[in-house]
């Protein structure tokens, strides 16, 4: 019989209250069975206030648990039980001590329950635990699925923090705070596509799927990008913030003066964005990291102002040591002209901001002159242009590139090289728009990523790829993102950051313009997209150990 609000059956409810150490817990006793009716040795599951509840009779005691094998649910009635009181469940092996809950193999506890025996009656305390030793063991056993990379035990125990009314971004602030001293390098895609989950997530506040889905994607990628990291300490030492000096550490690749001179900042009580402007600086100081650098500072701001100062210091620490050991492409032979065309900026003679076509088919040098030629226009009409060239050639990627055998390793070029100049785009503009001296650095490495990716573009059209409506295409294509089934986060992010990126772009272009991105993201989402090249990397690494050894004639 289930309770109501109305009166008690007292013959098969005792609602009591009891001290513990967390004050008062209400119990709630029901009966579950007649003793006679558990053999010695035997199991049997009951069903009780909508709950099933299995039954062991081992060594003259009986136990109590929930008949849900906290690993996939199945029935633990079926499991075994020996000598020591140790309950397995047969279909995956998970032991747990039924007096206790605790788990001897597997991972999450048993829920258990105490047992009283009245009169020949079988009675259990089916009450839930105080918020405090709930919250406790969800915590403690989300750590474990983290650790442990477990995609489906991170959700269940999100699940259960929403259940138990705990904060649901709770689980995210855990994901920064477990994470931050074990990525090596810094900041990765798995902070960044964070802030654009919270930002889905806001979206599905109402629908409760969909808001899950947003809180376990960005910390099962954590967890994976972590999984079996050792620590990487971060220096501890404090020194007072001053911005140029920060911004010339991060250039010489200091991470201990730089660190030290956050640290100094937040002890002052400076908050990111008292830091914001020196990122920028740092991130766009190069074309840095193919983009990724000031893609994650647009990004920590977004995150910090959702999740809290709780999680500022990881984050600002991390993405510090990203910059340090961001890559810098302006420097290697391919983008040089980069800086000879920045210490030009300004110095044309005006002949106007060219149209987004103008770029159609020009490599890196001539998409550099092209930006150069618009420098004494209007910073925000020359990224219209360069966003919609960059928006033409993802369009054009020419996706049978993917089945090329013979290729040389800086033409690996896949979907994802071409996302990024729109992701980067769109933090260009958020980071110029508050910071207008870095147009010209962000202008012309938008500019970079066009001359690049130009030499991997084929004829397509436009029309087959849009449905001639900017807003349908990009709702369509979040909701392929929410169920991607994609089994690498790095797929799914990028999935997740270009459409985002295209949706913010979209609502600020005309609906003929939008179209242009948006039937290059329909494109990317659509395509085949292939990962992993065997036959390509195996003839590449023939040739390099050739080429290493001084062979004349490399394999064909």
């Amino acid at each position: 019989m289930m309770y109501s609000c109305g009166k008690a059956d007292t013959d098969f409810l005792d609602v009591s209250t009891s001290k513990t150490s967390g004050g008062n817990h209400r119990t709630h006793w029901r009966r579950l069975a007649g003793h006679s009716e558990l053999e010695p040795g035997s199991s049997k599951m009951v069903r009780v206030d909508g709950r099933q509840v299995a039954l062991f009779e081992n060594g003259g005691r009986v136990y109590a648990c929930s008949n849900l094998c906290p690993h996939e649910g199945y029935p633990l009635v079926e499991g075994t039980v020996n000598g020591q009181c140790t309950l397995t469940c047969n279909w995956h092996n998970w032991k747990f001590d039924l007096s206790t809950g605790e788990n001897l193999y597997g991972g999450d506890r048993l829920t258990t329950y105490p047992i009283e025996i009245r009169d020949g009656e079988i009675w259990a305390d089916l009450s839930d635990p105080p918020f405090e030793t709930a919250h406790a063991r969800v915590i403690d056993n989300l750590q474990h699925a983290f650790e442990d990379d477990s995609y489906d035990r991170i959700a269940r125990e999100i699940a259960r923090l929403i259940r138990i009314g705990g904060d649901p971004l709770e689980s995210l602030r855990c994901a920064i705070l477990w994470s931050w001293e074990k990525l090596e390098f810094g900041w990765t895609h798995a902070y960044a596509g964070m802030a654009d989950w919270l930002a889905l997530y806001r979206d599905f506040a109402d629908d409760r799927k969909s808001a899950l889905v947003c809180l376990l994607e960005p910390v099962a990628h954590t967890a994976r990008d972590v999984l079996r990291e050792g620590d990487y300490p971060y220096d501890r030492n404090v020194q007072t913030y001053r911005e140029a000096a920060f911004v010339e550490a991060v250039e010489n690749e200091d991470e201990p003066a730089a660190l030290s001179m956050v640290r100094g900042g937040l002890s002052d009580g400076l908050g990111f964005r008292d830091f914001e402007s020196g990122l920028t600086a740092a991130a766009l100081s190069h074309y840095n990291d193919f983009g990724h650098s000031l893609i994650y500072v647009s990004k920590i701001g977004e995150l910090i102002q959702t999740l809290g100062r709780q999680v500022e210091e990881p984050l600002l620490l991390s993405l510090v040591r990203s910059l340090v050991y961001a890559t810098r492409e302006d420097l290697i032979p391919e983008f040089r002209h980069y800086r000879e065309v920045l210490d030009a900026w300004g110095r044309e003679d005006g002949r106007g901001v060219p149209e987004s076509d103008e770029f159609s088919g020009l490599g890196i040098r001539a998409s550099l002159e092209m930006t150069l030629r618009g420098s004494g226009g209007s910073p925000e009409d020359l990224y219209r242009s360069l966003l919609l060239a960059n928006a033409r050639n993802m369009l054009r990627f020419d996706v049978s590139r993917q089945m090329k055998t013979h290729v040389s390793i800086s033409g690996n070029v896949t979907w994802l090289d071409f996302t990024h100049g729109l992701t980067f785009a769109n933090a260009v503009r958020k980071q110029c728009g508050r910071y207008p001296e870095w147009w010209p650095n962000g202008l012309l490495q938008m500019a970079c990523f066009h001359g690049r990716n130009t030499a991997y573009t084929s004829d397509v059209e436009l029309e087959d790829w849009t449905s001639g409506n900017p807003g349908r295409d990009i709702d369509e294509v979040i909701d392929i993102v929410m169920d991607h089934g994609q089994g690498e986060p790095i797929v799914s992010v990028h999935l997740l950051k270009t459409a985002m990126a295209v949706r913010e772009e979209v609502e600020r272009l005309p609906r003929h313009e939008g179209t242009l991105l948006t039937a290059a993201l329909r494109r990317f989402v659509f395509s085949p997209l292939k990962r992993r090249q065997t036959r390509r990397t195996a003839w590449q690494s023939l040739q390099f150990v050739a080429r290493e050894f001084g062979d004349r004639e490399a394999e064909a």
